[in-house]
């Protein structure tokens, strides 16, 4: 199979109008890579922008049958930046096109193979992208944490009805409720990642794969795909119908500021007396 690499460096705004996305392909695969190093790849909305289009731009696209999705540096995202999120509580952020909801849309609505490789850190939306993805591949570097109960919210991106679906109930309850890092060895005997590998490893192995399914008809890949998602996309969108009220119960409320006001002054959040005062069901 002939090789060759047709694009790189797409230009996404940045703070400073840096390239916050690379994108390069071989062998009818894309590899799209987060490239915010120094936020250890957070997603800005730039970023959120950025990865949409792409991922929008390789749908369209008859010459990409499988896309990945990677960090540069030592992370693969640390989730939303949480100083453009401070930013916007004071109204110094506009939204993007297309946003964290965006995003997310077009991971659960992306026709193609879909795979992941996570070289580092995946926090937030880099954890919970995982299991919208088709495949994922870890480095034995790399760690995962959903740090909802952290800070006082409720799960995000469907990972309320995916993880269970993916890793059993016990499990997910641990990784959506503890906030606690995830070894990759822990992802791989949970089942959030299909294959661990040494980091230097991760690309070659995470392309061995891509290009099997990478030589096969798109239009076979589009439907086998198709008839997989078809049996649970009711329940992700009845998923993040739910995470969507659920966090809009829990933000702004006092254990919610508390957890954000904590993380400024980089200490553990105390929700114990917040919670004598505050809780109450939401129903």
């Amino acid at each position: 199979m002939a090789r060759c690499e047709s694009r790189s460096g797409l230009e996404a705004p940045g703070a400073e109008g840096d390239t916050v996305l690379e994108i390069t392909d071989v062998d009818r695969i894309r590899t799209i890579t987060l490239n915010r190093p120094d936020a250890l790849n957070a997603f800005n909305e730039a970023l959120y922008d950025a990865t949409t289009d792409a991922l929008l731009d390789a749908a369209a696209d008859n010459s990409v049958a499988v896309v990945i999705i990677t960090g540069t540096g030592r992370s693969f995202s640390a989730g939303t930046d949480v100083v453009e999120m401070a930013m916007r509580n004071t109204g110094g952020v506009e939204n993007g096109r297309h946003g964290f909801p965006g995003l997310v849309d077009n991971l659960v609505d992306f026709p193609k193979p879909l795979i992941c490789a996570v070289n580092g850190m995946a926090l937030g939306i880099g954890a919970t992208m995982l299991a919208l993805s088709d495949l994922v591949f870890m480095s034995t570097e790399a760690r995962v944490r959903c740090p909802f109960t952290a800070l006082a919210v409720a799960p995000e991106a469907a990972s309320s009805y995916t993880f269970p679906a993916l890793i059993g109930r016990h499990n997910a309850t641990w990784a959506l409720m503890s906030s606690e890092w995830l070894t990759a060895q822990e992802c791989l005997e949970m089942g959030i990642t299909w294959k661990v590998c040494e980091p230097d490893a991760l690309m070659e192995e995470t392309m061995k794969h891509a290009r099997v399914l990478a030589s096969k008809s798109i239009s076979s890949l589009v439907e086998s795909k198709k008839t997989i998602m078809a049996a649970i996309k009711p329940q992700i969108d009845a998923a993040r119908a739910r995470e969507n009220a659920a966090f809009a119960y829990l933000m702004g409320r006092p254990a919610n500021m508390e957890a954000m006001v904590a993380l400024a002054e980089r200490r553990q959040p105390d929700f114990a007396a917040i919670d004598l005062a505050d809780f109450a069901p939401n129903s």
